[in-house]
C-alpha cells in the first residue's frame, strides 16, 4: 500500500501589526496675548504750557533743590559721583565724610594712596575698582588740568571712572551749566510720565533738554531725581501725593 505523505500546511502569512493610531492631536487653543501696552511715544505729547506748569509746580514746592551727595569743592564732588555708580548717595556720604576731611584735593588723594583709600570706601560696592579709578583720575587732573577739575564734558569724560552722567552732574552742580544728568530715577520719570520717552539715557537726556524751558534747566535734573526717588517710585509709585498726577501720561497711574 502506497505511503501517503501529507504536505505541511502552509504557514499563514504574518498579519502586519496594526499601526498605532496616530494621536489625533487636538489643536491647542491659541493663547490670548496680553493687551499690548500703549507705547509712550504714541501718547499725546506734552504741550509747552503743560511742561512749564510741571516745572513751575516743582519750583514752588522746592525753590532751591540740592543734590544729596556731600562734597566740599568740585574735586570732591567729582570723586563722590564716581563712587556713587551702582551705590546709594547715603552709602557714599557715609564713606566720604571721613575721607574728604583728609583728602579734598587731587594731590592729597594721591598722597593717601590706593590701599588706604580702599579702607575708607570699602563699604561701597565695587570699591577696589573705584579706588583705582579715583587715584588715576586724581593723577590725570594734576598732570593734564593743573590740579583743577576740567570744565568741559569731553575733558571730564576723559577721566578714569567718569562717564557722561558724571560729567553732567559736575558741570551742573559745580559750574552751573544747564545739563541734564540722567540716572535711573530721571530715566524712569522721563519715560513713565511721557515727558521724554527714550530707550537709552541719552535719548531721555536729549528729549528733556528739548522740552524743558531754559529758566528751569539749572535745577531740572534735581527736581526729577527727587521726584523719582521719593514719589514716582519704581515699584509702588505714590500717585496719590504726586504734584503732577493730573498731567502725567502714565496709563497705569492710580488716580
Amino acid at each position: 500500500m502506497a505511503k501517503i505523505t501529507r504536505k505541511p500546511a502552509p504557514r499563514k502569512a504574518a498579519m502586519p501589526k496594526k499601526k498605532a493610531k496616530a494621536a489625533s492631536a487636538k489643536p491647542r487653543p491659541a493663547k490670548k496675548s496680553a493687551p499690548a501696552k500703549k507705547s509712550l511715544k504714541a501718547i499725546k505729547p506734552w504741550t509747552p504750557a503743560e511742561v512749564r506748569e510741571v516745572f513751575s509746580r516743582f519750583r514752588k514746592a522746592n525753590p532751591e533743590p540740592k543734590g544729596e551727595l556731600e562734597h566740599v569743592n568740585p574735586f570732591t564732588l567729582l570723586v563722590a559721583v564716581v563712587l556713587s555708580a551702582q551705590a546709594t548717595d547715603a552709602g557714599v556720604n557715609k564713606a566720604t565724610r571721613a575721607l574728604f576731611e583728609i583728602a579734598d584735593t587731587p594731590q592729597k588723594m594721591l598722597d593717601l594712596g590706593e590701599e588706604r583709600l580702599r579702607d575708607y570706601i570699602k563699604t561701597i560696592g565695587l570699591y577696589r575698582t573705584k579706588a583705582k579709578n579715583v587715584i588715576a583720575l586724581s593723577a590725570k587732573v594734576l598732570s593734564d588740568f593743573g590740579g583743577e577739575v576740567p570744565r568741559t564734558r569731553a575733558e571730564i569724560e576723559s577721566l578714569p571712572g567718569a562717564g557722561r552722567k558724571t560729567a553732567n552732574v559736575v558741570l551742573n552742580m559745580a559750574f552751573g551749566e544747564h545739563t541734564m544728568a540722567v540716572d535711573t530715577h530721571v530715566f524712569r520719570v522721563g519715560n513713565r510720565t511721557g515727558l521724554a520717552p527714550g530707550k537709552t539715557p541719552l535719548e531721555v537726556e536729549l528729549g528733556l533738554e528739548k522740552v524743558i524751558p531754559s529758566e528751569f534747566m539749572l535745577h531740572a535734573h534735581h527736581w526729577l531725581i527727587l521726584h523719582g526717588r521719593y514719589t514716582c517710585l519704581a515699584r509702588k509709585p505714590r500717585c496719590e501725593v504726586c504734584l503732577i498726577n493730573d498731567l502725567c501720561r502714565w496709563p497705569e497711574k492710580t488716580v
